[in-house]
């Protein structure tokens, strides 16, 4: 089932594989300030469907992760990733982490969130 998302004015659209079965909601300083509640995809279950140019990047601390917005409204959107389930980064395997909360037409209340404590963990 392709889950469709946007940004609020509709310049940043994009598509994922499947509905997300959880969704993270981290409490590092930048998620939490961006409000975010990520599910986490690979590269080819994501789909850009947006013209490029209509997205910005955002690289914090050690610039290994790209954080996506809108270049238009701002709306943080996805984030480019090496997969971290290990504890490093494993550039090998990236991951696209989505702003689920941008997904059109689909229903976050019936998905469970699991809280990662990022404010401590890095």
């Amino acid at each position: 089932m392709i889950v469709k998302g946007s940004c609020h004015c509709k310049a940043t659209t994009f598509e994922v594989s499947d509905a997300p079965g959880t969704v993270t909601q981290c409490t590092c300083s930048f998620c939490s300030k961006r409000g975010a509640l990520w599910a986490y995809y690979t590269p080819d279950q994501f789909k850009l469907t947006s013209a490029p140019q209509n997205v910005s990047f955002y690289r914090w601390g050690s610039k290994t992760i790209k954080h996506g917005f809108c270049a238009v409204c701002g709306c943080g959107t996805f984030t480019q990733t090496p997969d971290w389930s290990t504890g490093e980064p494993d550039f090998d395997n990236p991951k696209i982490s989505v702003n689920a909360r941008l997904f059109d037409d689909f229903d976050l209340d019936e998905v469970e969130v699991v809280v990662i404590d990022g404010k401590n963990l890095w």
